[in-house]
């Protein structure tokens, strides 16, 4: 795990340290001492850089994760992977992290165990949290500069909400805050926090004479049940949502499901596109 940078201009190493390769202030109190290099040389970073000189930054030391349990039997498909990042496809029904009841049965513990078996010493940092019983895309970081860097440039989720929206296409922009009353719920307040997603219905579907319908939502905000909260506050709660809507007997959970995320990678520069199927129990009602 290494940076490299050519330095264009004559200036000092701790300028291109923020400025260029925007090193967090934490992460450079890490990696000051012994895990930065110019010319191959440790250095003084006040000292004057020449265009041309090549910045090393060394980022694979060893971090203690062993505050996670690691299961093998915790199960999810890798999307995508490189040596900075880890995209899996979670699974409904899982948290993302440890918990009292979920100390050693969280997505985070399975994490852990792949990390041990393929020698990734490293702090498991999650970019993105899913709810436990929504499905999807989540990224996971390998490096702390990953995590202060990356950018999330999409977010998309298929939901599948009850009854039929009278206008198939919207933005839905209402401020979410804790309940007073919950440590979970969320509710539409205007004393919260900015909240603002967009809406496309993408079908229609009837069973049982119940309408319901297919929604692609996509987040410009990343709040917390944001989605969930949005969609009940317009009179359609998500179907199986049991905190903001009723339980439903064509599936176990809420029927919401992160497809489709886009970042661009902190080392390459490239867009990368990740893409996770439609999971069963949604494909069926579908």
């Amino acid at each position: 795990m290494e940076i490299k940078y050519v330095v264009k201009d004559d200036t000092n190493l701790l300028r291109i340290l923020k400025e260029k390769l925007s090193i967090s202030n934490r992460l450079y109190r890490k990696i000051k001492n012994g895990y930065i290099f110019v010319n191959g040389n440790n250095f003084d970073y006040k000292t004057i850089l020449h265009q041309g000189d090549i910045i090393t930054i060394n980022l694979d030391f060893i971090e203690d994760n062993s505050n996670i349990v690691p299961n093998k039997d915790i199960n999810f498909n890798i999307l995508y992977e490189d040596k900075w990042l880890l995209v899996v496809d979670k699974n409904p029904f899982m948290p993302i992290h440890p918990s009292i009841n979920y100390f050693e049965n969280s997505l985070s513990n399975g994490i852990k165990y792949y990390y041990d078996i393929n020698n990734i010493y490293k702090k498991i940092r999650i970019i993105n949290r899913l709810d436990k019983d929504t499905s999807g895309i989540v990224i996971i970081a390998k490096s702390e500069y990953i995590q202060d860097n990356i950018k999330i440039l999409l977010k998309e989720y298929v939901a599948i909400a009850k009854g039929e929206f009278s206008e198939k296409e919207g933005t839905i922009n209402k401020p979410i805050k804790r309940k007073n009353d919950s440590i979970i719920e969320r509710c539409i307040d205007e004393n919260g926090d900015k909240a603002i997603t967009n809406y496309k219905v993408i079908k229609t579907v009837n069973i049982n004479n119940e309408i319901l319908s297919v929604v692609k939502c996509q987040l410009e905000t990343g709040r917390t049940h944001q989605i969930r909260v949005h969609l009940s506050s317009i009179g359609h709660p998500i179907l199986g949502d049991t905190l903001y809507g009723t339980k439903s007997d064509l599936i176990s959970r809420q029927a919401l499901h992160c497809y489709n995320m886009k970042f661009i990678h902190p080392l390459t520069r490239k867009e990368i596109n990740i893409i996770s199927p439609i999971p069963d129990d949604m494909k069926f009602i579908i």
